[in-house]
């Protein structure tokens, strides 16, 4: 998994609410033999016209918001089905953080697991951000600390948020759960040693 400690990059604002999964990556781009290139299909109902070409008025289409490592939304960000094609397509379109009021549960879930960092915030405090974003038409980047659980904003407020901490401490780290579950093999192994001591009897011989 790839690790993610802070990043401070150009800030897309797309303040729609219950964004969900279908509109993220449609289904028909789920239908690959890997994901190398899912990110082509990322909001592409709403990023090209019904002719294919790219539809202008589409944030993610317009300089600078179309070089955006960092996608603020409105509430329910990646509601819908669990399809983990929509952080993977986040991510491979260069994403590294989504900023809204609250997501979609396997969402959430997903992002972590795929590099991709969910960043709740209050919905005034993101729409406070996403106002600044375009006071300067993404001129100036947004910084977000996972290390310090804080966004930074274009004119420099701090916003403090918080994660759930063996989530962070896996991304901050670079560990899906097998590699965290390694990670930890010290503590493991001194545990079995000491429940070895307590109930021998739970243990076969050599075990």
């Amino acid at each position: 998994m790839e690790q993610f400690v802070r990043i401070e990059a150009i800030a897309a604002p797309m303040m729609r609410i219950n964004i969900d999964t279908d509109q993220i990556i449609p289904a028909r781009f789920l239908v690959r033999t890997s994901d190398d290139g899912i990110g082509e299909g990322l909001f592409a109902d709403w990023r090209r016209r019904p002719d294919g070409s790219p539809d202008p008025g589409f944030v993610l289409n317009r300089p600078p918001y179309d070089r955006a490592a960092i996608l603020i939304a409105g509430r329910n960000f990646g509601c819908g089905s669990s399809r983990e094609g929509a952080p993977k397509a986040l991510r491979d379109r260069g994403f590294r953080a989504v900023i809204a009021p609250s997501f979609g549960g396997i969402f959430f879930g997903n992002s972590f697991r795929n590099g991709l960092l969910p960043v709740v915030l209050p919905e005034a405090q993101v729409q406070a951000l996403a106002d600044e974003v375009e006071r300067h038409v993404g001129a100036k980047p947004v910084t977000v600390d996972l290390g310090s659980q804080t966004v930074r904003t274009p004119e420099g407020r701090t916003l403090a948020f918080e994660t759930p901490p063996r989530l962070r401490e896996m991304l901050l780290a670079g560990l899906d759960e097998v590699g965290y579950t390694l990670s930890q093999a010290p503590r493991i192994d001194a545990f079995r040693q000491a429940d070895r001591a307590r109930r021998p009897w739970a243990y076969r011989p050599g075990g």
